[in-house]
């Protein structure tokens, strides 16, 4: 009953990439992937993880059973880079989890890569999470004083932490001892020799989904979007409810309720912009969801003009239907690089625009003396609207009209969500024509709370999902700590 990491850091460090400032957009922190079943569940892992590479960019990690011991290989970087066919062969078993990761803010380190895998009083274990504890900072303080020795900065060692001193003995009443201190939104995957545990939030903010892998009602599969199923045939069942914990194991699959369920607010920028639009989520389609999202803004900021074009590639399918709304025709006025890596060289500032130019690059004839609606999701801090705007109209457009298929954002995340400080967002203190000003729009018109509501949630009021990032109604009360705990060195987030 052990745990062995391969390569003692079979854990490959590099240097520590980030996006920003060119990337300017909200990031999930995480996608988890889970396997119970398979006699090459590594593989299948590597498969479901490169399915949610959209939500992590920075690491990503599997740990394998065999029955008797846990596997594990961890590493900085894409899935395709951390994992080989001699990688994968060296994770044998048939049961897996596996975890891409997007941290918070701060330095991106090995030791923060997931799963975490430890050794404790019942045998080994493994767990990956997505989410944000909101009173981790509090927890960890008081078990730091008690002794307790962090190998991480994460939120989700507080949690192992706290099943590895449970007085309980059993796993399941383990965690639930565990989860029952906790607060926050989070999807959760834990692994021993012999069992899978997930657990998704009482108030499902973070998603989490069952599947069955074709030709065995025993090989299940888990993972953050059903569109992880598709590279390896398995056949979406549901979503996991909140407060819900499923147990696989030698016995089959059960289900139990040890958290007792709550006002469902599941993050309503999943269908905004974090899922894939290939994704079923809460049971909608994300495509036809953004669609609608884009018709609405339509209706509620049309413009006369020649062409719509989106930022792709999230905003594609809004674009679609704001065309359609308007029968204003779509052309692709921005093509997207799909082989950017997330480390290149940079030539001197005399080329303007770099970061964004490698990314995405204009076609002229689509934009040549044309009026020009260009669709986005959302505008974080501003930055890369403004460079996209002049790329525009330097490509010819006559005027750029800027159009969000989502309200502003003014507030940050704390729950799973990388986010600025709400200074950094400029939604928060500048108005819509400041906003305009500053990116140098002809024109620019946000989707309204309520539309966004309509489209994506099914209602005026909200009922169901979480907008705090639009609203600044927390639906889970933040610990005081909070806030200063985000700096480097001590992650709030996985």
């Amino acid at each position: 009953m052990a745990l062995q990491i391969l390569d003692p850091m079979s854990v490959k460090v590099r240097p520590a990439e980030r996006d920003e400032p060119d990337d300017d957009h909200f990031h999930d922190q995480c996608g988890v992937f889970g396997v119970y079943g398979h006699t090459e569940s590594a593989n299948m892992a590597y498969l479901g993880l490169h399915a949610l590479q959209h939500r992590g960019q920075e690491s990503a990690g599997i740990v394998t059973s065999d029955g008797a011991q846990l596997y594990a290989h961890r590493s900085m970087g894409l899935v395709h880079d951390c994992f080989d066919a001699q990688s994968l062969s060296r994770l044998p078993g048939h049961i897996a989890i596996g975890h891409v990761r997007y941290s918070t803010a701060g330095a991106s380190h090995i030791k923060n890569a997931q799963p975490l895998a430890v050794n404790y009083e019942l045998g080994a274990m493994a767990v990956c999470h997505n989410g944000n504890f909101t009173n981790a900072e509090a927890i960890r303080i008081s078990l730091e004083r008690n002794g307790s020795i962090f190998q991480s900065d994460s939120d989700t060692e507080v949690l192992v932490h706290l099943v590895a001193a449970s007085r309980e003995t059993t796993l399941v009443a383990r965690i639930t001892d565990a989860l029952k201190q906790v607060q926050g939104a989070y999807s959760l995957l834990f692994l021993t020799e012999d069992t899978i545990v997930a657990v998704r939030d009482p108030m499902g903010i973070r998603p989490l989904c069952l599947g069955i892998l074709p030709g065995s009602k025993d090989a299940h599969v888990l993972a953050s979007e059903p569109v992880a199923f598709d590279l390896m045939g398995a056949e979406y069942v549901r979503d996991v409810e909140p407060g819900e914990m499923l147990v696989i194991d030698r016995s089959g699959l059960r289900s139990l309720r040890p958290l007792a369920p709550e006002v469902p607010h599941f993050c309503v920028f999943e269908y905004v912009y974090f899922a894939r639009p290939d994704s079923q989520i809460g049971g909608r389609p994300v495509y036809e969801v953004r669609k609608a999202l884009g018709k609405q803004l339509a209706i509620e900021q049309p413009v006369e003009a020649d062409v719509v074009i989106a930022v792709p590639d999230s905003g594609v399918p809004s674009a679609i239907g704001y065309s359609a709304q308007l029968q204003i025709p779509f052309e692709l006025g921005l093509i997207r690089s799909h082989y950017v890596g997330r480390t290149f060289i940079e030539p001197q500032q005399s080329i303007r625009h770099f970061g964004v130019r490698l990314k995405l690059n204009p076609v002229r004839p689509a934009l040549a003396g044309k009026r020009v609606v260009v669709i986005d999701d959302s505008i974080v801090r501003g930055t890369t609207s403004r460079k996209i705007v002049k790329m525009l109209r330097d490509a010819g457009a006559r005027e750029v009209h800027l159009r969000i298929s989502s309200p502003p954002t003014q507030w940050p995340c704390y729950y799973g969500i990388d986010t600025p400080t709400r200074s950094e967002l400029i939604a928060s203190n500048h108005s819509i024509e400041e906003i305009a000003r500053y990116v140098t729009a002809d024109s620019l018109g946000y989707l309204s709370f309520e539309g966004m509501l309509n489209a994506a949630a099914g209602n005026s009021e909200g009922i169901g999902v979480c907008h705090a990032c639009f609203s600044g109604r927390y639906a889970i009360p933040l610990s005081e700590g909070v806030v200063p705990a985000r700096r480097q060195l001590r992650l709030v987030g996985v």
